[in-house]
Formats: C-alpha cells, structure tokens, sequence
C-alpha cells in the first residue's frame, strides 16, 4: 500500500508512504520506485532507521535504533555500518570510531560504562588488534593487541608515579595426552611478565621544569 508522489510512468518518485506487506513502514523519499534520499523505515520488530538511503539501500548517514535499545549513528554503505560512526551498545558502554563492512575497523575508542574503563586503539574485523592504550581509573596499559589479548612487549603507567615495563606471553596449557586442540577461546589467557619498573617517563611541552612533588 503507498501514498505518495508518482512520476509520469506511475513508479513512486517524490515523497511518500509506503505499508509493507511484512508490517514494516516506510516514509520518505523516493526516485524511480525505489527508497532514495531521506526517509524513515519502521520495523515490525520495533527497531527503526533515519537517514539517507541510495537505491533501496542505507547509504550516506543515518542512524539505526536496535530492538534491544542498542544505537548506530554514523555512515551507511550499501547497507552496510561503514565509515565513521557511534555505536551504543545496550549495557551503554559505546564505540567510537572507523567501521568497515558492517565491523569495528581500523582505529576507534571503546568506552566501559560501569568501570569508565577506555580501549583507544586499532581495531581488524570488530577485534581489539594493532597498537593500543587501555585507560583505566588510576593506570593504563600501552602496548599491542591481538585478538582482543594484549601480546608481547608494552608497559603499565601508574598514577603513583611509576612504569611496570614487561611483555605479554601466552601461557602453555598442559594437554592430556592425545588431546585435540583447544577451541581458542578456552585458551588461557596471556600472562604478563615484569621485566623492571621505573619512573615516569615525562613529557614536557616547552622545555618548562615539571613541578616538584
């Protein structure tokens, strides 16, 4: 069922409403019979989308609000989270950052909302890898990910005053004998070894004295 604009060949061009046989909405603009511009799609499942489409597809900006309360605002190619964009997660921790085919990718920042703890960093495939800082309340950890695991060398700042240099080294699990291998995700995880700990490394703009303790 639509209502709406038509161009001469009867196809649906200009502003419309469109009634879906499968319950969703469609309200916007449209070129040639198909979605181009803005509009809004409604979801039977109560999810929704506002932006810009390109031929019957999201493209350009727009934001996607999810059944489960969870957001996406940003970029959109050919249906795709691609670009820059915000996603809020439904426990509200939220991401920030590049996306490439619908995934986390390239660099971006992670935000924990119940510790306020910070991934900033790079990101391949929607996974935590490449170099990254990871901020928490009173220390932070520099260094390199992958698959979502800190790997070998990187440092932890302490707010006292200090740096505890080490590396990150997957831990070996005893294997019964004949044993298949583990599925990854039942790896343990890496375990970090302290090579020396020393002060600050400080970063003074100018040339000016930092102030005493």
């Amino acid at each position: 069922e639509y209502e709406g604009e038509r161009n001469a060949e009867g196809e649906r061009h200009g502003s419309g409403k469109a009634y879906l046989p499968n319950g969703d909405t469609y309200d916007g603009e449209y070129e040639h019979g198909l979605r181009n511009g803005q509009g809004t799609y409604r979801f039977k499942n109560g999810a929704c989308y506002i932006g810009q489409y390109l031929q019957n597809k999201k493209h350009g900006q727009g934001i996607f609000f999810y059944p489960d309360g969870s957001k996406y605002e940003g970029h959109w190619v050919d249906d795709q989270r691609h670009g820059y964009g915000q996603y809020t997660y439904a426990n509200g921790d939220t991401y920030t950052g590049e996306w490439f085919n619908h995934n986390r990718h390239g660099q971006g920042i992670y935000v924990h909302k119940d510790t306020g703890s910070r991934y900033v960093g790079g990101w391949v495939n929607g996974n935590q890898e490449g170099e990254a800082e990871l901020i928490h309340l009173n220390h932070r950890f520099k260094g390199k990910f992958l698959n979502g695991n800190p790997v070998g060398r990187g440092k932890y700042v302490f707010d006292i005053g200090c740096e505890q240099h080490g590396e990150y080294i997957q831990s070996e699990q005893d294997k019964g004998e004949g044993e298949e291998e583990e599925d990854p995700s039942l790896l343990a995880a890496p375990k970090w070894k302290v090579s020396e700990i020393t002060k600050l490394t400080l970063y003074t703009p100018h040339g000016e004295n930092p102030p005493s303790p």
